[in-house]
This record gives C-alpha cells, sequence and structure tokens, in this order.
C-alpha cells in the first residue's frame, strides 16, 4: 500500500519526483524518501519518518540537483515507521537502490542466508533484503541489472512493485510487478521516463502510459523503447501503450479545504458519469455492453456471489437486495479476505461480482483467481482503468467515478450502487419480473438521483451544526432496516474512520439482541428512517431508544412528521424509491463524519494507520 515514483531524463527529477510522492500520500504516509543521482553519479538520500512534507524541509536544505531520481512514501508492514526503515533502500556495495511496494513474505529466509554470506543490515524491512538478493545475484553471475533483478525475483514469495538501479548506470531503471499496481510513463522520443503506483505524479508531462502485468519486468533506458519481459519465462511481451484520460484538475483539491469533501460534492456528477450512455431512461433502455455481451449467463444464473472489502463490500450488501428484491436472483455478499482462505461452493451457473475502487486491492484479486480456477464467470466492478481487477476478470464495468484521492471512500460507495442498480434493472426487465411501467418509473427516478443529492448537498451548514454538539461522544450506534441497513454500515465506517470515534452500525431490530444496553442519555444514535420500506417499523425502534434516553439524529424522508416529534435532529433528504434511497440516505452521513473529523482536529484526507488502496494482506 506504499506509493512509489521514479524519474529518468533531461528535466530536474526532484520537483517531479516530490510532488509525485505528495500525490501518492494517500497510499501511505508513515514515512517517506527521496534518492538522487547526478551527473557525476554521485548519491543523495533523504528519507525520514512522516510526511512527505517532512521530507521536502530535509531535502531543502541539501542538494536536489539530478536527472534520476526515485521516491517512496510508506504504509509501513516490516519495520516500524522510522527513518532507517523508510526506502529507499540501498545494497551494501551503495550501487543499487529499490524502491519497494508490497510485501517479500519469505524475506526472512532469504535474510539468513545472505547474513551467511557475509551480508549487513541496518534496517528491519524485508525491501532491503531483496536489493541485496539483487545484489548477490548480479555478483554471483556476473550478468546486467536487469537479469539478475529477474533471476532474484523467481526466488521470492510475495507481492511487490519495485523500481531499481545502479549508480554506476545512471541511463537505466528497472522496473517489476507482482500483485502490486506499476504504471511507466512515456515521454517523446523516450527522452524522458516516468514510474509510479498510478499515473497521478506524471499526467502533466505524458498522457503514453504502459501499465505492467503481474510478472512482467521492464528495461527503462533512455533513447531506447522500452523492452518488457516475463519474469518466470524469460519470453518478450510487446508494450500496450494507453492514452490517460487522466487530468491535472482531477486530483486537485479545486478550492476545497479537502479531497474528502471535494469528493463528496462531486457525487451528483459522478454518478450521473457512471450511468451516462448506459441509462436511457426517456427510451426505455439500459446499454451495458459488458452485460449484453453476456446475457445468457447473468439470465442463467442460479445465484451472484459479491466478493469485496471495505466500503465496497457495504456496496455490495446493497447489491444484494438490488438482485434478489428486482431481479429474484438468490445473493451472497462475502468478504474477500475470508472468501479465499476457505473452500466456497461455486457452481458452473453462478456468477462471482468483485468490487474494488482501486481495482488493486489484494484480498479481491486473490479472490477472483479462486473464483476462476473453480470455473466461475467473474464480473468486475472498479474504478481505475487499466487496474489488475480490470485485467483478470472476464468481464466487468468502470463506474467512471474519477479520481478519489481521499481515504475514505465517498463517490466510489454511491458510483458502485449506481451500477449494481443498473445490473439489477436490466436482468429484472428481461426476467419478466419487472413490468415496463415499474421499469420505466424506476429509469425515470435514477435519472433524477444526480439532482437530488445537489439538493442534498446544500444542507450542510445544518449538518455541520449537528456535529457540533456530538463531536465529542466516545460512541456511537448507527441503525437501519432493508436497503438502509447497509448504509448503517457504511455510515459507521466513515465516522471510525476518519474521526477515530468507536461506532456500530446494526438493523434497527436486532438493537435489542443487545447493544440497547448501551443507550443512555450520552449516546448519539443516527437512525435512517426513510418513508418507504419498513418505516413503522423503524419509528418503533426509535422510541425505543428515546424511552431509555439516548440522543436520536434520524435521517428522514422530507415533509415527514411522526419522527421529528420523537426524534433530537431530523437531516430531511428528498424522496426516491426505495431501491435508490442508499444513493440519498447516505450524503447526509458521509457530510456529518466528515464535520466531526474536521472539529476534532483529524487528518480528514489521510487518517491514521489506513491507507488508500490495500495492496497487501
Amino acid at each position: 500500500m506504499c506509493g512509489i515514483t521514479g524519474y529518468l531524463g533531461f528535466r530536474e527529477a526532484y520537483p517531479i519526483v516530490i510532488n509525485g510522492l505528495q500525490r501518492l500520500e494517500y497510499r501511505g504516509y508513515d514515512s517517506a524518501g527521496i534518492v538522487l543521482t547526478s551527473s557525476e553519479n554521485k548519491l543523495k538520500l533523504f528519507k525520514t519518518k512522516g510526511k512527505v512534507s517532512d521530507l521536502k524541509k530535509i531535502a531543502k536544505k541539501n542538494n536536489t540537483n539530478g536527472h534520476l531520481a526515485l521516491g517512496h512514501t510508506r504504509w509501513a508492514t516490516h519495520g516500524v515507521p522510522n527513518n532507517v526503515n523508510s526506502h529507499p533502500h540501498i545494497s551494501n556495495t551503495g550501487n543499487l537502490v529499490i524502491v519497494h511496494n508490497g510485501i517479500i513474505e519469505n524475506y526472512d529466509t532469504i535474510k539468513k542466508e545472505l547474513i551467511k554470506r557475509g551480508y549487513t543490515f541496518s534496517s528491519d524491512t524485508d525491501t532491503e533484503v531483496l536489493i541485496n538478493l539483487i545484489e548477490e545475484v548480479q555478483l554471483k553471475n556476473n550478468c546486467k541489472l536487469g537479469k539478475a533483478v529477474q533471476l532474484a525475483l523467481t526466488n521470492v514469495v510475495g507481492a511487490y512493485a519495485i523500481a531499481v538501479y545502479d549508480v554506476n548506470n545512471p541511463n537505466e531503471i528497472i522496473v517489476a510487478r507482482l500483485g502490486s499496481p506499476l504504471a511507466i510513463g512515456i515521454g517523446d522520443d523516450n527522452k524522458e521516463f516516468f514510474v509510479a503506483s498510478d499515473a497521478s505524479p506524471f499526467i502533466e508531462y505524458t498522457k503514453d502510459a504502459i501499465y505492467l502485468d503481474d510478472e512482467e519486468l521492464a528495461i527503462i533506458k533512455l533513447g531506447k523503447s522500452i523492452r518488457i519481459r516475463k519474469i518466470n519465462d524469460d519470453s518478450f511481451v510487446e508494450p500496450n501503450i494507453q492514452e490517460l484520460k487522466l487530468n491535472l484538475e482531477q486530483i486537485e483539491k479545486s478550492g476545497y479545504d479537502h479531497f474528502m469533501l471535494k469528493e463528496i460534492h462531486e457525487q451528483p456528477h459522478a454518478i450521473s458519469d457512471t450511468y451516462r450512455g448506459r441509462l436511457l431512461a426517456d427510451k426505455g433502455i439500459i446499454k451495458m455492453g459488458s452485460v449484453d455481451n453476456n446475457i445468457t449467463k447473468f439470465l442463467n444464473a442460479k445465484r451472484i456471489i459479491i466478493v469485496a472489502c471495505g466500503t465496497s463490500w457495504h456496496a455490495g450488501l446493497v447489491g444484494e437486495y438490488l438482485f434478489e428484491d428486482i431481479a429474484r436472483i438468490p445473493v451472497e455478499v462475502e468478504y474477500a479476505s475470508e472468501f479465499r482462505y476457505r473452500n466456497p461452493i461455486i457452481n458452473k451457473n453462478d456468477i462471482v461480482i468483485a468490487i474494488s475502487q482501486s481495482g488493486e486491492t489484494a484480498d479481491t484479486l486473490a479472490a477472483i483467481k479462486l473464483a476462476k480456477s473453480k470455473g466461475a464467470f467473474v464480473f468486475g466492478i472498479c474504478n481505475v482503468v487499466g487496474s489488475s481487477i480490470a485485467r483478470e476478470t472476464d468481464s466487468g464495468a468502470y463506474t467512471h467515478a474519477g479520481p478519489e484521492i481521499g481515504v475514505a471512500s465517498t463517490k466510489a460507495f454511491t458510483t458502485q450502487i449506481t451500477v449494481l442498480s443498473l445490473i439489477a434493472l436490466k436482468l429484472g426487465h428481461l426476467k419478466g419480473e419487472l413490468s415496463n411501467s415499474k421499469f420505466h418509473n424506476y429509469l425515470q427516478e435514477l435519472k433524477l438521483i444526480p439532482s437530488k443529492v445537489e439538493e442534498l448537498l446544500k444542507i450542510n451548514t445544518e449538518i455541520e451544526k449537528i456535529a457540533a454538539i456530538y463531536k465529542d461522544a466516545p460512541n456511537c450506534l448507527y441503525l437501519g432496516r432493508g436497503y438502509n441497513f447497509p448504509v448503517a454500515l457504511e455510515g459507521a465506517l466513515k465516522l471510525k474512520e476518519i474521526s477515530y470515534i468507536h461506532a456500530e452500525g446494526y438493523p434497527a431490530a436486532e438493537m435489542k439482541h443487545g447493544p440497547i444496553a448501551l443507550i443512555d442519555e450520552s449516546m448519539p444514535v443516527i437512525v435512517i428512517a426513510t418513508k418507504k420500506g419498513h418505516y413503522e417499523k423503524v419509528v418503533s425502534n426509535i422510541q425505543e431508544i428515546k424511552s431509555r434516553k439516548g440522543k436520536i439524529i434520524a435521517i428522514v424522508t422530507e415533509g415527514d412528521v411522526l419522527v421529528k416529534e420523537i426524534a433530537d435532529h431530523v437531516i430531511e433528504i428528498p424522496e426516491t424509491e426505495e431501491a435508490f434511497s442508499p444513493l440519498l440516505s447516505t450524503i447526509p452521513l458521509q457530510l456529518l463524519s466528515y464535520y466531526i473529523a474536521v472539529m476534532r482536529g483529524c487528518n480528514v484526507d489521510q487518517p491514521r494507520n489506513l491507507a488508500k488502496s490495500v495492496t497487501v494482506e
């Protein structure tokens, strides 16, 4: 979950790499480092515990000239966050330099063998072991660096995206990947190259990029075309150069205080971008090529298994309600991290849907490979074009949400639900579970969701006032029923992630089976009590809480009267179909978490111990 970046070319490397690290800081921010090599082949290494801003302070006091550099921002795995464990790491001779995202699982065995051969280690990291293994292979075989990296990687177990260079050959970088993402940016006439965990560090310099596949190694040399070979069989691969659709404005805050707030406010556009070209409401059509091309598989599906992690898992839970309610297809929603480690029963008529914002989630990728090994048809839903999940699945759909930089997902959740809604509606109509009139009503209502979210975002001042009252609460409960039970889980997760307040989400009726014991006058309870669905039941639950002096923050449908008389605070959302209510009810919960976290002085975009893309187990 670390971020790596690098530059080789005619420009000064430091500003490119340091700015790239700041854009990659969503991937980890325990420590940071940068290494530069000058035209005299002098090595300059700066690294520190803390954020990239701390690294900049150190580097500013030194000479940062050079046209070759590698940078790293770390999410700690092996070894605590400190200066020594920070990347980049250098081999014992001082010749080889590496940055690494991933985990080398058999590093301890390799380390013990290298110690026997006279190697010493200053850090606790698996990465320092890897660079010395590469050096040992190179010295033993008297081979070029690219071959040494290839041979060394055949002896490691784990996941990696690495960039390596030799101080004595400052015109070449070797990169490789297995299980962790890696992009290569290509300048005009191969006069400069960029390396990064994603394309954001180099979008203002080039629109041409190569995304390495698993078990691929690339030799990047100034003035030469990139050569890519498979690590295990030494065969060469034709580079697939893609045009980047990303632009600089998308990865900047655009006047917002935080990326999270910007991304909350981007949801009307993100949802409409997700269904653009797919939802033709006035024609009564849902057009999705990835579903249309596999329609027989979907219509014959006896069961859908959804695998995901975190917020994507919550979106999958909403998908369970959608598919079962609208298309009458049984659904199981699995944590990818659990699914991959048991022996799931998968039948030939099952469809596995894998959901991930980044398309790089390690557990979800492993679940995909397991499902495919059992003969399942796997459909991916992700946001990042060219990501591993997009390549590993049999078919799939992009959410088109645009970059999500804030660690706490917001627009990922609503756009994933939008894709799931489109698929469920299409299948429900084709299976005859939805009448034509009902189907058309659904399409028209889904089309209106972005404008309703836009209206809902205007009440942020009201939510900010509620946040000020409860910002110091030590605990919080979130309750919902039906379609809004997953929203309760997601609301609780958001509060935990960014404000560090302990929060739990429950089905409202389950409160009586344990959590009600926690309720007293200091316990805020957020209840999603929209008009459609199980309204009367939820009202009864609210009364049970009030009778025990709990504080009620209710999310209700516009015009509600009954809950207003009971609750301490009420947030109104526009009326919609029950199936689409999660797209609206989640918005005030996102804002509530955001304002509470800001008032508590928390780092909203970079909450402690978290990273955006979980690319390690």
